[in-house]
């Protein structure tokens, strides 16, 4: 399995030469895209000082790297909230800074409508999938819904293409036989409703373990070294978030085999409950690996 730090360093160095950025797995800062070290330093988040959260052992720092206004952490961010974790966020539609990987204890990287292919129209993609690279490559939690898993594949070397269907609204996602003996997902149903809004999908990375697959789309989940997380499909949504989204990508609703209407998605209430209590399984399952 590749779960040692010695073939997990492996796989994030090819990503960082590939990118032709320099890599030491000790790294403490991102690198510029040339290759060298900036003249300027790379813009962080301020550092907190980590004697200020060594409370209790469940209580973590929470990153979410955000890519639009209309996609936040809804149900994430109340679980969250509720455990007393320390929340902070890079909101890159109004270029907030990233964080360097030792001031946070969990990543969280969020959807939204753009592709991870999309660099020269979107040069922030290149820093994120940097910053998401270093917090795997230093054991941190990681947790990727819809864009974010396909840009956590693609870090470990699973590509992103377009998936045979659009799939947007509510269908149903069915457990891998090795799902049964993972510990992020052995206590979940065989079979649950998710809500999904993607075109793109992802190969599977090398050393992932395949978790889930819908009708529409055979990668809908992976896990990672137990500690990192992909879900094609999202758990966190809440009415609210879902009116947001068709809001905004609305003119993507057009006729598919599987693609609901506005009233579809809203009217399913007892779907929205379903995710909350499965997103708060998961959540629970991931923090649970936490060193």
């Amino acid at each position: 399995m590749l779960a040692d730090s010695y073939i997990r360093d492996y796989i994030i160095s090819q990503f960082f030469q590939d990118k032709n950025l320099p890599w030491s797995p000790d790294r403490q800062f991102l690198a510029t895209e040339e290759g060298r070290a900036p003249t300027k330093p790379l813009a962080m988040a301020a550092p907190h000082d980590y004697r200020l959260f060594r409370r209790e052992r469940s209580t973590m720092r929470l990153h979410s790297l955000e890519h639009v206004p209309f996609e936040d952490l809804a149900q994430i961010g109340v679980w969250a909230q509720e455990q007393g974790h320390h929340i902070t966020r890079t909101r890159f539609y109004a270029a907030d800074p990233l964080p360097s990987w030792q001031d946070f204890d969990w990543l969280v990287v969020m959807g939204g409508p753009m592709n991870i292919y999309e660099e020269d129209r979107y040069p922030w993609l290149a820093q994120e999938k940097a910053c998401i690279a270093e917090a795997i490559a230093h054991g941190r939690l990681v947790l990727g819904i819809c864009l974010g898993a396909q840009l956590i594949a693609d870090v470990l070397g699973g590509p992103v293409t377009k998936n045979a269907y659009k799939e947007i609204g509510w269908f149903p996602v069915k457990l891998s036989a090795a799902a049964a003996d993972s510990p992020l997902f052995h206590d979940f149903p065989k079979e649950f409703m998710a809500f999904h809004w993607h075109g793109d999908t992802f190969a599977l990375p090398p050393g992932a373990q395949h978790m889930a697959a819908s009708v529409a789309c055979a990668q809908q989940a992976f896990t990672y070294s137990d500690k990192v997380v992909g879900l094609q499909f999202h758990l966190e949504s809440t009415p609210a978030s879902v009116q947001k989204l068709i809001e905004h990508c609305g003119d993507e609703l057009r006729n598919g085999p599987y693609i609901q209407t506005a009233e579809e998605m809203l009217s399913q209430k007892h779907f929205f409950l379903d995710i909350g209590k499965n997103m708060t399984r998961l959540l629970d399952n991931l923090a649970a690996q936490s060193d």
